[in-house]
């Protein structure tokens, strides 16, 4: 049983090369091409929010595909925490890109 204290985060929700029919949560233009979780994850621990990676969960529009997701505490709506890390994600991805 989830957690009412927490949300769920999938990859999925800030996947450029998916459609909103196919779980994507976010406008093309904040979205990423095939996000890693792992990046994710770096995004939400530099907005410094709780949260609890769980590596071997698959997207339920996706079973057999383990993708992973985050679980997130709930100190705001879940549409504005997905905006605050699709904005982190291009950041992340150019500082790794750059070392």
């Amino acid at each position: 049983m989830r957690k009412q204290d927490k949300m769920v985060i999938w990859p999925v929700y800030f996947d450029s090369t998916k459609t909103r029919n196919e779980g994507r949560r976010i406008p093309k233009s904040l979205a990423v091409a095939s996000p890693k979780i792992l990046e994710i994850k770096q995004a939400v621990a530099k907005l410094g929010l709780d949260h609890e990676l769980v590596l071997d969960a698959d997207y339920p529009k996706t079973p057999r595909l383990k993708t992973g997701m985050l679980l997130v505490a709930k100190k705001e709506p879940k549409n504005q925490i997905i905006k605050k890390i699709a904005k982190q994600l291009p950041k992340i991805r150019s500082a790794a890109t750059t070392k």
